[in-house]
């Protein structure tokens, strides 16, 4: 006797599948951004015995994210496909936790990376910015020390909710479980969602800062060299820095905006907005080093020579 499946089971599953192939296809494309990036800088580092402040936090950055994606990939493919699996005890509360401490990690390496940027080129004759512009390359270890430090305690903040939340619901059958377990907005996650909007408004806040500072010494600087009749390498650092700051400031502001929307629409159980939402989410990690590369010399020329390589491996073909 053949199974009979109803049109809603049929939805499910095409929904499911959807999903599925387009975060697996951003995932993978983002684990390999960032996997290229990590590896030319640890090239670099092998070569030269040593790591500049700008390169230690790419490094960071681009662990975290490939990481981030690729425990994120393994969290909603289970929750999605295999959402039996959690019945095992503690696997989503460690899978939870794990994810938590790379997004954590990699959210505040990039305002770390947006901050050194605007400390090492802005020119103010503050004295704690030039004591902070001379310490920087001793302070960038410590701040990443720190991002680490507040990550972990970010993650066992989520293993510790999750644990509770897991407890008071085991209903597995649902089709916006992975949804519902990602973010749940009710009395159990308000803690967590403080956290989580702490570590998004505080980054995003030092984004902002960075840009609007170094926006300011860029106009300052360039009234000077007008009034000067002359030009320097240093305008020239000062654009390339704020294109990348800027670049930093808008993919910023289009996630947090979707932060937000993901705990309406979360709660509101409404599946492809969250659909959405999440699709760029995945992306954002991907897109914003893929940025970073192009905006760094070594990375570009780097990538430039490998797409060579492989363009002339095809032709030979």
């Amino acid at each position: 006797m053949e199974a009979c499946h109803s049109p809603q089971q049929s939805n499910v599953t095409t929904y499911g599948d959807t999903t599925v192939a387009i975060i697996s296809l951003e995932a993978f494309a983002g684990m390999w951004i960032n996997a290229f990036m990590v590896c030319v800088l640890c090239i670099g580092w092998v070569k030269k015995k040593t790591l500049n402040s700008n390169e230690k936090i790419l490094l960071l950055l681009g662990c975290s994210r490939f990481w981030y994606l690729g425990i994120s990939w393994v969290y909603s493919f289970l929750l999605i496909i295999h959402p039996y699996c959690f019945c095992v005890p503690l696997l989503l509360e460690s899978l939870a936790a794990i994810q938590s401490f790379f997004d954590c990690s990699h959210i505040w390496s990039s305002a770390c990376l947006c901050s050194f940027y605007c400390i090492k080129i802005a020119n103010f004759r503050n004295s704690f910015f030039i004591y902070l512009k001379v310490k920087i390359d001793k302070i960038v270890p410590w701040l990443l020390l720190g991002s680490l430090l507040l990550a972990f305690i970010f993650s066992i903040l989520v293993y510790h909710i999750s644990n509770e939340t897991q407890c008071n619901n085991r209903n597995y059958s649902s089709q916006g479980y992975y949804l519902k377990h990602i973010i749940r907005v009710d009395e159990h996650l308000l803690p967590i969602v403080f956290v989580i909007g702490f570590v998004y408004s505080t980054s995003f806040t030092a984004v902002v800062f960075s840009a609007v500072f170094l926006l300011f010494s860029l106009w300052k600087h360039k009234c000077k060299m007008q009034t000067n009749s002359m030009k320097d390498l240093s305008m020239d650092a000062h654009i390339k820095a704020m294109k990348s700051i800027l670049s930093f400031l808008v993919m910023y502001s289009i996630n947090f905006v979707f932060f937000i929307l993901t705990l309406i629409y979360a709660r509101k159980k409404e599946n492809h907005v969250a659909f959405l939402i999440f699709v760029f989410l995945y992306a954002f990690p991907g897109v914003h080093s893929l940025i970073l590369i192009f905006s760094n010399p070594k990375l570009e020329k780097a990538l430039v020579r490998i797409l060579s390589c492989v363009k002339c491996k095809v032709c030979m073909r």
